[in-house]
């Protein structure tokens, strides 16, 4: 970002099969939003049957902000992550689900520790003690014990590593070499953080859990896929595997 000009939040939208509720999501949720940055909006249509891509392709007239709609074959949410991110140009990056899981109310106060340079990741917190909710007992349960985890294997401590709500420099994640498929990505994510000298924040948020019968995709399947990927990611695939050309100001020799 040159002197002068303002930063820019990404916001990669992947999209499946949420024709139902789509529209209404956009408009009413995301896009009208509040935002202290200007924000870019990349929708990736993966692979739906359902009419979702159609919807997608009329969200340019939804906003005046900034869309781009991209589609691509069916590949799982890693996949439509990766294809997002191959197109950001904002200096932070997040990913948004496409349901009604996640308030983007919330992302103006992620953003601080960024818009300070407090921060170079950010994690929204579902089960921090500050927010008194309650949750569905299985998915509470199997989040709380992979979380822990992924804080022994990759030292670094959270409350929440599965959350959606991930904001970061753009450069850092673009420096990933992200493999993930599915949603796995959330693991690979943080491992890759842990390999780094980032400065990693966490703020608690509002969540509303969907079940599956309402259209909830991850399954008992990927979180027992996440033991595999968790010891993968972390003690299998070293720092050179993980990144590209990872910026000096975040490998970890300058920031001990």
């Amino acid at each position: 970002m040159t002197e002068g000009t303002q930063a820019t939040l990404t916001v990669i939208v992947p999209v499946y099969n949420e024709a139902e509720k789509l529209r209404s999501v956009l408009v009413d949720r995301l896009f009208a939003a509040p935002c202290p940055i200007p924000r870019e909006w990349i929708l990736v249509d993966d692979g739906s049957t359902d009419g979702s891509g159609a919807i997608l392709d009329e969200a340019a007239g939804l906003t005046k902000e900034s869309v781009r709609v991209l589609h691509k074959r069916n590949g799982g949410k890693g996949t439509a992550v990766r294809e997002g991110l191959a197109h950001a140009t904002g200096e932070f990056v997040m990913v948004q689900d496409a349901d009604e899981e996640y308030d983007p109310v919330e992302v103006p106060r992620l953003l601080q520790p960024l818009l300070r340079d407090e921060a170079d990741v950010v994690y929204g917190s579902r089960f921090r003690r500050e927010r008194h909710q309650v949750h569905r007992t299985f998915h509470y349960f199997i989040n709380r014990f992979l979380t822990l985890l992924s804080n022994l294997l990759s030292g670094i401590y959270l409350s929440d590593m599965e959350t959606c709500y991930k904001l970061a420099r753009t450069d850092l994640v673009r420096a990933m070499r992200l493999r993930a498929r599915r949603f796995e990505f959330e693991v690979e994510f943080t491992a890759y953080v842990a390999k780094t000298g980032a400065r990693v924040f966490e703020l608690p948020i509002v969540y509303y859990p969907r079940t599956h019968a309402a259209g909830k995709k991850i399954g008992w399947r990927d979180g027992v896929a996440a033991l595999w990927f968790l010891v993968r990611f972390n003690l299998l695939t070293s720092q050179e595997a993980a990144f590209g050309a990872l910026p000096e100001r975040y490998r970890p020799s300058t920031r001990a």
